[in-house]
């Protein structure tokens, strides 16, 4: 296994609004497997050796509880929390009740992570496959580099038949290196077509094989040198918009243009799922267990 094993960081702060409720929680399976479990199963397969969470303090007791005696004796844990306070005071706003997003949860890694590491959402399956990619392309990396990565999927594997979803559509060169991420924040299948909308709240059509990015980034710390300015200036903007959020593809798209860094485009043949709404729990429940049957995991992960 590797000698610098990497870390991986998820992203379990968020509330889960259109899901009706804690995503990070909620068990797929008849043994009571979280979707989080199944990822850290695959890294652990993988070769990372430490895994940073980063949560809300709400729901601390509970999620400690759930992840600490299945991690015991196998990897490092540690926590971070993402609060709404976790910015500059003169930026506090009392009416704010959801999370910054995504770039300010990364952001909260940076004191507890010194090795190179991978982010990912809490409530994706991503399998294991990318797992295994992703932490070879890690160990291998130099921590002082620049050099960075993204698992990429398509858009056309990654949508929900119940409603909207957003992605990062990704830009990437005749190299296979990322030159840009832009969010769409609406995507949505309409008469079987998939469209999204534009500034103007507008659809437009959107390739169903447009390569997407699904929070599922590589890393070396870095990164970290990009993200606490650009956070302050999208707080000086936007800090009285009690929905603003500051998105893991902004600090992405900071690195690239800054022209010090390269972001390497990897890919798997590893089927993604995951849930955004109550209906798509079926689908995924379905799908786990037949990677269970087919033996791809044990009945007991752990």
């Amino acid at each position: 296994m590797y000698k610098n094993k990497p870390t991986l960081v998820i992203l379990a702060a968020g509330m889960g609004s259109r899901y009706g409720g804690l995503k990070q929680m909620d068990t797929f399976t008849p043994e009571g497997d979280t979707i989080i479990d199944f990822s850290l199963y695959d890294a652990l397969q993988a070769g990372f050796g430490k895994f940073v969470f980063i949560i809300r303090k709400s729901f601390e007791a509970e999620f400690k509880e759930k992840i600490n005696k299945k991690l015991e004796g196998k990897a490092e844990v540690e926590y971070v929390f993402q609060e709404l306070d976790k910015v500059p005071p003169k930026y506090l706003n009392p009416q704010r009740t959801k999370p910054w997003g995504t770039g300010h949860a990364l952001l909260m890694a940076k004191d507890t992570v010194k090795e190179n590491f991978a982010i990912i959402n809490a409530d994706d399956f991503y399998g294991a496959e990318a797992f295994e990619v992703m932490a070879k392309s890690l160990a291998e990396k130099n921590t002082a580099s620049y050099d960075f990565n993204t698992m990429a999927y398509l858009l056309k594997n990654t949508i929900s038949d119940h409603g909207f979803v957003s992605r990062g559509e990704c830009d990437i060169n005749e190299d296979g290196y990322l030159t840009g991420v832009t969010e769409r924040t609406h995507i949505e299948k309409i008469d079987g077509k998939l469209m999204r909308k534009d500034d103007n709240e507008d659809f437009v059509p959107i390739d169903e094989n447009a390569v997407v990015s699904m929070n599922f980034w590589g890393f070396t710390p870095k990164c970290f040198d990009f993200g606490e300015k650009l956070f302050e200036e999208f707080l000086e903007k936007n800090h009285d918009d009690l929905k603003a959020e500051f998105y893991l593809p902004s600090i992405v798209n900071e690195i690239l243009k800054s022209g010090k860094a390269t972001v390497e485009v990897l890919q798997s043949d590893s089927k993604w799922f995951g849930v955004t709404y109550k209906e798509d729990k079926e689908i995924v429940q379905k799908a786990i267990n037949e990677l269970k049957k087919q033996n791809f995991y044990p009945t007991n992960l752990w």
